[in-house]
């Protein structure tokens, strides 16, 4: 008897929809599966006939062949044991014909006939969706996190014989036996973040550097902390996700899809609410970066998608591994090219970076810095001009007095800063109300024209300082995004002279870097 399953795989990012096809057929008893295959779908075939004779249900001495369709998709990962295994059991009878129909199944099956969690839930089910699927049937374990997705029923299941009896009811009987899975999605964007998260309040001093993250945070712009050891630079640069404006629930979605297929999304999180919060360390590879394997894998730049991405101590990093990231500071994804094909992932990350002036950490200090001049050059040229000119701004964080360090004063806190944020968020939300555009940093030359006109003294002012500077094309742009950006934290409709100048004042210099 022949039976089709309906399944889902992740292939890069995106999800599709599969059809397990069974066929069970008197002849030389045979289990086969084709549908180019991946080695763990392979192994399924063990994993199936030991879990059925392990629930009391051994396979009979008959040819079956298992098809994954579409072929053609090169298919990964543990998730096909159980549709494989009701698509058998339903070719052999055991289970009605119909028992899954508008309905897609996903799991990994042990030994034993438990449903054991997978990755890449929530995208499955988000496909599931849009194909108008009534019904999904996952892993206990990954109940939360499909439930998210609204208009889908999601079954939990702990093991193999659970499965059976469900879709051995009837259909207005089925709820008895296992009740639907619920998630208030909205509840989960509502809650407040853990008061255990860093605050800005435990930073004294560097009132310049807060006010640079301020900024940044407020445009979502990239941003360089340039200052002595000690000064607080990684301090401030960890507290930056809690000043961030909240996720919107497609963002969240966005974000909690990249991290469902990397397998980073834990059982008791259904949805990530909070702006990831990415740190490699500088001996990271290019692949590890940008994503990497025959079908890569997200890299840390997609992981980081609608958050932060914190490169500490900049310079360490290969120079070609930071060069990796010039396109996708520039059009927010990367595009990788593999033997299998060409793959676009988001990589809409703030960058922030955080280095040294020189080797020994002490420059211009000459009392306590024991760089030559070339050594300090070299440190700076680990960085490129390419890499610079995409920074929107650059602060210094000086080394700290003892009086700033004692000083008992009450700080501002992440939550004081947020609300002047959220306050030009809420600037930039009603002026590019229409459009895909969130930030002044996604404004292109067209949005730049529009909403960053300058008046005369500031044209003439602009005008100065792009010959004095020697200022590109994007570094012109990138500074009329980040004044965009300090008019809307001012309230301010125009971009007056002290915004331009404030935001000049942030702009890479060559002084700095050479």
């Amino acid at each position: 008897m022949f039976s089709s399953i309906t399944s889902g795989a992740v292939h890069g990012i995106r999800s599709y929809l599969i059809q397990v096809e069974v066929d069970a057929s008197k002849g030389l008893p045979c289990f086969q599966m084709v549908g180019l295959l991946g080695n763990e779908v392979r192994e399924a075939r063990e994993r199936v006939k030991v879990a059925l004779k392990n629930a009391g249900l051994p396979l009979p001495p008959m040819c079956i062949n298992v098809s994954l369709s579409p072929a053609d998709m090169h298919k990964g990962g543990a998730l096909f044991d159980l549709p494989v295994a009701v698509g058998i059991l339903t070719a052999l009878e055991y289970l009605p014909e119909n028992s899954a129909e508008d309905t897609v199944i996903i799991g990994e099956l042990g030994l034993n006939g438990e449903v054991k969690p997978v990755k890449g839930v929530l995208p499955i089910v988000r496909e599931a969706e849009k194909q108008r699927i009534k019904r999904c049937i996952l892993p206990k374990d990954n109940a939360a996190e499909g439930a998210v997705v609204q208009n889908v029923e999601i079954i939990g299941v702990s093991d193999i014989t659970e499965v059976l009896a469900y879709l051995r009811e009837e259909e207005g009987r089925r709820r008895e036996l296992i009740s639907p899975t619920k998630i208030d999605v909205q509840s989960l964007l509502a809650r407040k973040q853990c008061d255990s998260r860093p605050d800005f309040a435990d930073v004294n001093g560097q009132e310049g550097v807060k006010r640079a993250a301020e900024i940044a945070a407020a445009g979502f712009h990239h941003l360089l902390i340039v200052g002595p050891p000690g000064a607080g630079k990684t301090m401030i640069a960890k507290r930056i996700p809690t000043i961030l404006p909240p996720m919107s629930l497609e963002e969240s979605m966005e974000v909690s899809e990249i991290y469902s297929i990397s397998g980073l999304l834990a059982h008791e999180d259904a949805l990530i609410t909070n702006r990831p919060f990415v740190a490699p360390h500088h001996t990271i590879t290019r692949q590890a970066l940008a994503g990497g394997g025959k079908v890569p894998a997200p890299g840390m730049i997609t992981l980081a998608h609608r958050g932060v991405l914190f490169l500490d101590e900049l310079p360490e990093f290969k120079r070609e591994t930071i060069d990796i990231l010039r396109q996708p500071l520039e059009d927010r994804h990367i595009q990788l090219a593999r033997s299998g094909g060409s793959y676009l992932y988001p990589a809409d990350f703030m960058m922030v970076g955080a280095m040294n002036p020189c080797p020994c950490g002490y420059y211009p200090d000459m009392q306590k810095c024991s760089c030559t001049p070339y050594e300090v050059h070299r440190y700076l040229e680990r960085i490129s001009g390419p890499i610079l000119d995409r920074i929107d701004i650059c602060v210094e964080a000086s080394a700290l007095k003892l009086s700033e360090l004692t000083d008992t004063g009450g700080q501002e806190s992440s939550e004081q800063i947020r609300a002047r944020i959220l306050k030009a968020r809420r600037i930039q939300q009603k002026r590019f109300e229409g459009t895909k555009l969130r930030f002044n940093t996604d404004m292109g030359v067209e949005e730049i024209r529009k909403y960053c006109a300058l008046g005369l003294a500031e044209e003439r002012l602009m005008e100065q300082f792009f010959r004095k500077m020697n200022l590109t094309a994007r570094g012109y742009h990138r500074i009329l995004k980040v004044a965009r950006t300090i008019a809307d934290l001012a309230g301010a409709k125009n971009i007056g002279e002290a915004h331009l100048t404030e935001a000049l004042c942030y702009r890479v210099s060559e002084h700095r870097f050479k």
